[in-house]
C-alpha cells in the first residue's frame, strides 16, 4: 500500500516545530499570555476548546520555544487523554449517584441519574432489590439530594414522588 492508496482526511498529519497534528490530536505551541514564555495547547479533533494547556520549554536560544517532536507529542497526547478521562469520570460521578439502604432486613439500592437536558433538566430516582429488579422509578428535580436518609424516607413513603429536593 502506498501513500496515494490512503484516503486523504481533514486530519492529515502535520509535523512542524510549533504545530503537530496526528492521531486525532493537534499540539500547538503558543505565546504564554501570562508571561514571556511559551505554552502548548492540545486539542482533540472536532473540539473547539483545548483539552490541555500547559507551559512549554524554551529552546536553547532562551527566546524561542523548543520544537515539538514525536516523543513530546506522544507524552502530550497521553496527558491530554488522561485529563479528558478524569473529567469524564468526574462528570459521570456528578450525574450518577447511588446508596444502599436496609428496608425490613433487605438490601436495596437507590440510584439517582441526572439528565442535564438544556431545556428541561431532570433526574430519575430508582430503587432496586438485591437481585437488580427495579422496584420503583420516579422523575425528580435534578437538585434532588440523594443520601441514605432521603432514600430511606422515599422507601418508607412507599416510593411516592418526593415533594422537595431530598
Amino acid at each position: 500500500m502506498t501513500d496515494s492508496d490512503i484516503p486523504s482526511t481533514d486530519d492529515d498529519a502535520i509535523h512542524e516545530d510549533r504545530l503537530w497534528r496526528d492521531d486525532g490530536w493537534t499540539a500547538r505551541v503558543i505565546k504564554n499570555e501570562d508571561d514571556d514564555g511559551w505554552a502548548v495547547e492540545m486539542i482533540q479533533a472536532g473540539e473547539a476548546e483545548p483539552a490541555l494547556v500547559g507551559p512549554w520549554t524554551m529552546g536553547r536560544d532562551k527566546k524561542n520555544p523548543k520544537p515539538l517532536d514525536a516523543n513530546a507529542f506522544r507524552t502530550l497526547v497521553k496527558t491530554a487523554s488522561e485529563v479528558l478521562r478524569r473529567h469524564e469520570q468526574q462528570r459521570h460521578a456528578m450525574l450518577h449517584k447511588n446508596v444502599t439502604i436496609d428496608v425490613q432486613g433487605e438490601d436495596m439500592t437507590v440510584t439517582l441519574e441526572i439528565v442535564p437536558d438544556e431545556d428541561d433538566p431532570y433526574a430519575n430516582l430508582k430503587a432496586f432489590d438485591a437481585y437488580g429488579t427495579q422496584l420503583a422509578h420516579v422523575r425528580v428535580s435534578p437538585a434532588f439530594k440523594l443520601s441514605k436518609a432521603s432514600a430511606e424516607r422515599w422507601a418508607e413513603n412507599d416510593f411516592a414522588k418526593p415533594s422537595s429536593g431530598g
